[in-house]
């Protein structure tokens, strides 16, 4: 294995995916080869049906490659089984989508909680660490409110606080803004771009947003089952 693998913290390595599709098969990847650092935050961008989610599905171990690997901390974890495969998303892996998918009965500080207490911590321990994300988040004084009591803006970074309640190394959003207005999501992606630096996270963000993507540290475009390196993007803000 490369230097370059083993310190990272996310490596796809010839990673293909083929589907069935009637009599013949569906080929969606063609040797998928990505480096994600710790502390890095690179844009996953390309057009509807490029296969956007289904690459952060793959990325999550949600989903197996038909061949290549799945590198997380130096270790090749695609072939590893379903009970490992659940064990490392769950103390390894974040996730954010474009729904904050929050618990309606529970308020902002239990939903950061209940991650946690499933992965075993103690109720003190997290709600202590669940009030530490909230504050940096700028949410310590809605900690008490139920997610219909929030802003979309505001119900957005607790889903982020939640996903990173547990440490993960990997931060996987899709579209993390996609249902915000311009300015509030300019300010949810403050709030998740300090934090992933602040934590030492590496975070891959797949969005259409091209002002977004901009802000990242490079971007990668999904094209034809491959990804091409696009680099620091250049856009004007709107």
């Amino acid at each position: 294995m490369s230097n370059a693998f083993a310190a990272a913290a996310l490596c796809l390595d010839g990673v293909t995916r083929t589907y069935k599709e009637g009599e013949g098969q569906l080929e969606v990847f063609r040797g998928v080869n990505l480096v994600l650092a710790p502390g890095e935050i690179v844009a996953l961008v390309g057009p509807s049906g490029a296969g956007k989610s289904s690459l952060l599905h793959m990325a999550g171990l949600l989903e197996a490659p038909t061949s290549g690997d799945i590198i997380i901390g130096g270790a090749v974890v695609s072939s590893l089984s379903d009970l490992e495969r659940t064990r490392i998303r769950r103390d390894t892996i974040g996730f954010v989508y474009q729904a904050h998918y929050l618990l309606p009965e529970f308020t902002a500080l239990e939903n950061i909680v209940i991650p946690q207490l499933i992965a075993g911590k103690p109720r003190k321990a997290a709600e202590t660490e669940a009030l530490r994300l909230l504050t940096l988040m700028g949410l310590q004084d809605r900690k008490t409110h139920r997610p219909s009591q929030l802003s979309g803006g505001e119900q957005q970074r607790v889903a982020i606080a939640r996903a990173l309640a547990n440490k993960p190394r990997i931060l996987l959003a899709y579209e993390p803004t996609g249902n915000l207005d311009p300015r509030t999501a300019s300010g949810v992606f403050d709030a998740l771009e300090a934090i992933v630096r602040g934590e030492g996270v590496a975070a891959l963000v797949a969005t259409h947003n091209l002002q977004l993507a901009a802000r990242m540290d490079r971007a990668l475009i999904l094209h034809e089952g491959r990804l091409i390196d696009g680099g620091k993007l250049g856009v004007k803000p709107a």
